[in-house]
């Protein structure tokens, strides 16, 4: 259980390039860095307009002259001070955070980024060989993953609670979008136009996620091919898609199925995954995060509770105040940015033996994610066939 004991023996010098004070993920991203007293927000290009940048960054408690115009004078005076950054969060439009992550990792950098990592599995595999090069990392930010229940369905199923792997339903599927929202809301305009976005809106912006916490529960099943419907019906969102569908198949014979909307009007997240196995089922929803359901057949349902003794010790270990108190997204996280803090330590330390039994969504899963939207974008373009993952 965490109860506030810093798990480094330091804190981690810390900065951030975006996240300035219009924007709600920023404020998300410092909230969980600095719970746990692991990161120390000393530097950072908080904004596009350098002044405003400046002043948001003063009024968060960073000195003047570390708050900078734009990330390259962030990398290279930092780099210059002896007390300058070890490690940089990444929290800018999509079509940003390749460049961004390739400079901060020249630069000798630890990297926390959002999602998509990038726009094209060459430059994924650009940036995996970079950490490698480097011997720095990149975690990326599929925040729902640390929620504990997460880590407690990984285990089952590696324990074979479930038996083998048969089918994997997920969907991420709101409504806020139900309607051109985008036209008073400059906030949701970018992420419906190609040029800071890329190739997909829904794919890459919601389903990433289910699907990375498949990858989590499942770590051993690999796609092995896909097919993906993906419609624009708000039309001026086109060519990217509000709504998609994807079916795949796993190299174990298993099947998936994904359905990300932005506008399923009236549901308010709709952010759910299924795991059935041949003798039992896993649920979990990411509105009720601190229940999941857990379907043996022939038996009654059963209902296993976030913070219970009866959990797994990997579950327990991201605890934080006991079951029966509801967690939440500031709580998950926390709890991943607490895993970026120790891999970046092991990492610097070459502590390969910690490295090699520790999660958390790395940089291979930031490629995982971009290489399943190219793939569902080429299955769509060719009239929604069935393509071969690469």
């Amino acid at each position: 259980m965490i109860n506030g004991i810093k798990p480094l023996e330091r804190s981690l010098r810390w900065g951030m390039v975006g996240g300035g004070g219009t924007s709600q993920i920023g404020y998300i991203h410092r909230s969980a860095a600095l719970r746990d007293g692991t990161f120390s927000l000393v530097a950072g290009a908080f904004d596009i307009d350098a002044q405003r940048g400046r002043s948001f960054g003063q009024s968060l408690g960073v000195a003047a002259e570390r708050c900078y115009p734009d990330y390259a004078t962030l990398f290279r005076e930092e780099a210059a001070r002896s007390d300058g950054i070890e490690a940089v969060s990444i929290a800018t439009p999509n079509n940003t955070h390749f460049a961004i992550c390739q400079a901060a990792l020249e630069a000798g950098l630890h990297v926390v980024c959002e999602k998509p990592l990038c726009f094209t599995a060459e430059e994924a595999q650009t940036l995996v060989e970079l950490c490698e090069k480097r011997q720095k990392i990149i975690g990326v930010t599929y925040g729902y993953s640390g929620h504990q229940l997460i880590l407690q369905a990984r285990q089952m199923i590696a324990d074979g609670l479930l038996g083998d792997i048969r089918i994997i339903n997920m969907q991420f599927s709101h409504g806020f979008h139900a309607t051109a929202v985008e036209q008073e809301n400059p906030s949701t305009r970018w992420r419906v136009d190609p040029r800071f976005v890329g190739p997909s809106y829904v794919l890459g912006d919601l389903a990433t996620h289910p699907l990375f916490l498949a990858e989590t529960m499942v770590p051993q099943l690999k796609v092995k091919r896909l097919m993906c419907s993906r419609q624009s019906f708000v039309k001026t969102r086109a060519p990217l898609e509000d709504n998609a569908y994807v079916l795949m198949e796993y190299d174990n014979g298993a099947v998936g199925s994904m359905w990300c909307s932005a506008v399923n009007s009236g549901s308010m997240h709709g952010q759910k995954i299924r795991i059935v196995g041949e003798k039992a089922s896993l649920e979990w929803w990411d509105e009720q995060p601190n229940q999941m359901r857990f379907e043996v057949q022939g038996e009654p349902v059963r209902v296993l509770e976030r913070g219970m003794p009866y959990l797994d010790h990997a579950a327990l270990a991201d605890d934080r105040i006991g079951g029966g108190h509801p967690e939440g997204l500031f709580e998950a996280w926390s709890n991943l940015y607490r895993r970026f803090a120790l891999a970046m330590d092991a990492t610097d330390r070459r502590d390969e033996a910690f490295l090699a039994d520790f999660w958390y969504p790395d940089v291979h899963a930031g490629a995982m994610g971009v290489r399943w939207v190219e793939n569902c974008v080429r299955s769509a373009d060719t009239g929604a066939g069935w393509v071969e993952f690469r």
